[in-house]
């Protein structure tokens, strides 16, 4: 087969994997790029985890930022190829079902969606670390803004459920008011990281030779390790490149689209961030004092920054965070209505309805909101617990993302992609690694599995850094255990409709 694309457009081809066309078929470029920029979302992140790098390991945990990208740019080019082959809502299952059969990829799937609900709760607390310094009335609970005060972490869930409630009415609304709205965010959020770098780089302090400080060397012997642990905030921040793929069934002409954007949402996030660590390097009045490992960007903010710019960049922080759980919201509706619609999840029937009107899963929409405002009660009883929760979560995309690399992988070494020059809907090539497939591959498989080595490695810094509960040490492959075998036994004993065996694989 030479074409993948049928001559009745977006709609036809989607026709060809089993499916009928639902959803609203909307979004263009900038919006599918959006998707995935704001889901890593920079400006909402590196704030809140700045501090976790350069604790560990000085000005020179810069040097992990890169590394990080140059490994996740090798799995964002695999799923880049796998986008343009299956523009299918449910992306990271979908791809993996097709590569790996139905349990590989019901696993894969079941990994995401319980990340995805937990990081759209750990984005929608960050707006706790904000808009108490916009305004003390936000500060509804009590008097102490801290997450980790008894108040501050009450105070946060409220923020955060109120948040949730409005990502969930916008999500119920339809997908060209999510789309709007999300481009408006990434906007800003493009127009704060600029100004922020800006801010920095005017009022250095040092020059940018400060990233080969080693300076605070942490508490584990020997720099290399600290080093390594600092690379968990990297880690922790460049994911989520590719919601532009759950969101191919509402793009126009995905097939070329989606390849594109996946790998541009990363690489602009991954400039951006890393001249904002610099440029925070750069401008922070001490690299000595203890206030940039405790404190992190909004101290360095506040000491080059005097109202009312600092709250003009603070609002724009807010409205990141805003966006950012957006984002992950509706990739996560995405993902458990593509699941339902092949009958793999419980109430399949309700969670794969469509509205006709708005074009969008509404029940799914639903009960992801419901889920993360259930995860989010977590902080109130301990807020440790929920930041063992957070890195946990990373630990499950950075093995849903291996559950689609490894069996791509091994399709390749059999021949894949088979077939002649493909192309999508305005007859144009469709991306691919061509010989470069396999090594980019390798690589994407290696730098996985070290990084989920490295996540789930029992350190009480990161699982437990006050030392109440020294079973929380344990927590990342406790959980993983427990997430596999409650997958287990929720595994759907039915076989999937379509079967990707027999169409559009």
């Amino acid at each position: 087969m030479t074409t993948v694309a049928s001559k009745t457009g977006d709609d036809g081809d989607l026709a060809e994997f089993g499916y009928e066309q639902q959803l609203h078929r909307s979004l263009g470029k900038f919006a599918s790029f959006a998707a995935g920029f704001s889901f890593v979302s920079i400006l909402t992140t590196i704030f809140q985890l700045f501090g976790l790098g350069f604790g560990f390991a000085g000005p020179a945990f810069f040097w992990t930022w890169p590394v990080v990208f140059v490994g996740q740019f090798m799995v964002a080019l695999c799923f880049a190829e796998l986008a343009a082959r299956y523009p299918i809502s449910g992306a990271i299952y979908q791809w993996s079902r097709r590569m790996a059969g139905e349990v590989i990829g019901w696993f894969a799937g079941w990994f995401m969606i319980l990340a995805q609900i937990v990081t759209a709760s750990a984005a929608a607390i960050a707006l706790q670390v904000v808009l108490p310094n916009v305004w003390s009335g936000f500060q509804v609970i009590g008097d102490d803004p801290a997450l980790t005060s008894s108040s501050g972490a009450a105070n946060a869930v409220l923020l955060g459920s109120v948040l949730l409630v409005i990502t969930t009415t916008i999500n119920c609304v339809g997908v060209n008011w999510m789309s709007r709205i999300n481009n408006i965010g990434v906007t800003c959020e493009i127009v704060g990281v600029i100004a922020v770098i800006g801010m920095f780089l005017t009022h250095a302090e040092r020059g940018p030779q400060v990233v080969f400080d080693t300076g605070v060397q942490g508490t584990q012997p020997g720099y290399i390790w600290a080093w390594i642990v600092s690379g968990l905030m990297a880690a922790y921040v460049m994911v989520g490149f590719g919601s532009a793929g759950e969101l191919a069934e509402e793009t126009r002409n995905p097939r070329r689209v989606a390849p594109r954007t996946i790998r541009l949402a990363l690489s602009v996030s991954a400039l951006g961030g890393g001249l904002m660590i610099v440029g925070a390097l750069m401008a922070a009045p001490s690299l000595t004092d203890g206030r940039l490992a405790t404190e992190g960007l909004p101290y360095v903010l506040n000491s080059i920054l005097s109202s009312p710019w600092g709250t003009l960049l603070l609002i724009d922080v807010a409205i990141a965070v805003t966006v950012c759980t957006l984002a992950i919201q509706t990739a996560a509706s995405r993902l458990m209505f593509s699941m339902a619609r092949d009958g793999r999840l419980p109430a399949s029937s309700v969670l794969s309805k469509v509205n006709s009107r708005t074009g969008t899963p509404i029940a799914p929409s639903v009960l992801i909101g419901v889920l993360c405002i259930a995860v989010l009660g977590v902080n109130v009883g301990n807020s440790a617990i929920f930041t063992t929760l957070s890195s946990v979560c990373i630990i499950l995309i950075y093995l849903a993302y291996l559950l689609v690399t490894v069996p791509l992988l091994v399709r390749r070494l059999k021949g894949w992609p088979h077939g002649g020059p493909q192309f999508d809907a305005e007859g144009k090539p469709l991306f691919t690694l061509g010989i470069w497939g396999v090594p980019v591959n390798i690589a994407a498989v290696v730098y996985g599995s070290l990084m989920v080595v490295n996540l789930a490695w029992p350190r009480a810094e990161i699982f437990n850094p006050t030392g109440e509960y020294p079973v929380l040490q344990w927590a990342g492959p406790l959980s993983i255990a427990a997430v596999v075998l409650v997958g287990v036994l929720c595994y759907p004993r039915g076989k999937a409709v379509p079967n990707p065996v027999t169409i559009g694989a």
